[in-house]
């Protein structure tokens, strides 16, 4: 491999056979090597290739201003929630978390710590990416010896779920915003307590997780099948109440009055809830 591009002493740019640039990181792999020369092997400690190359020259500019040490533990942490969740992340969390880490690090150090607002709802909502933003606080007191508060897991959470919806962090803080409305909504028409631990209450967050960022999106799931929604409808009365109170806030409060195919989904899905807390009742 030969240098293509040298970002600073730690940091250089490569292209593999395909022609794809590459990132290498390393203390001192690019000291005093200039363009075309033969990058020693030995020096290398990371390599970066993004399927995202537009992400690739903002990741490489990030890479050259923060420690190697921040990096590669911000890189163990994106490893960790891809295996705990199961699921591919987009390549924009190595810039994002990257950064994010960095700066909560820096203002750590300076005493200037910011309360997470949202960090009841981040727990209840996000129990599974929660827990990874747990462990990462976990991984970065271990690695980098910085002891982080509890409100950075969720910011940290808010990352991994920006990166498995690809949105952008406003429209995440916005969508937990409108996913606690709606669940206080039919929480206080039934005047129950949600089971937190059902796969029931979990299925109906992840249909709330898209629901609202469709809405953010100001996009509509068009009704197709109107005889269905009309039998659920009839068939359950109670639960067609509550989700008349959902499309009534979403249209005072988002103009976004629902759709027969949304009311249909939320329907079932209430149903469902009320059906299980009832049952144990």
């Amino acid at each position: 491999m030969k240098v293509h591009k040298i970002l600073n002493n730690n940091v250089l740019v490569t292209v593999d056979p395909s022609g794809n640039e590459v990132i290498i990181m390393g203390r001192g792999v690019g000291f005093k090597k200039k363009e075309g020369d033969v990058i020693d092997p030995s020096l290398i400690e990371k390599k970066f290739s993004l399927s995202n190359k537009e992400a690739l020259p903002r990741f490489a500019e990030l890479l050259s201003e923060i420690p190697i040490e921040v990096v590669t533990t911000s890189e163990i942490i994106i490893n960790y929630a891809k295996e705990t969740l199961g699921e591919k992340l987009q390549d924009s969390i190595y810039i994002s978390l990257t950064d994010h880490i960095h700066f909560a690090i820096e203002r750590h150090k300076q005493g200037f710590d910011i309360p997470n607002g949202f960090l009841w709802e981040i727990k209840k909502l996000y129990p599974k990416e929660f827990k990874i933003g747990m462990h990462a606080l976990n991984i970065i007191r271990d690695r980098l010896k910085v002891e982080l508060p509890e409100d950075e897991a969720g910011f940290i959470t808010f990352h991994i779920i920006n990166a498995q919806l690809n949105d952008t962090m406003p429209n995440i803080v916005n969508m937990t915003k409108i996913m606690r409305e709606i669940l206080n909504i039919v929480k206080y028409h039934f005047k129950f307590e949600y089971d937190e631990e059902s796969l029931t209450y979990q299925r109906f967050i992840t249909h709330l997780k898209f629901f609202a960022q469709r809405i953010l999106n100001n996009s509509f799931v068009a009704s197709h099948d109107v005889s269905l929604y009309e039998i659920v409808k009839e068939k359950y009365p109670t639960s067609y109440q509550c989700v008349k109170r959902v499309d009534l806030h979403l249209i005072q409060q988002y103009e976004h009055p629902l759709t027969d195919d949304e009311s249909l989904y939320l329907i079932i899905h209430i149903e469902r809830l009320r059906s299980e807390l009832s049952a144990h009742a």
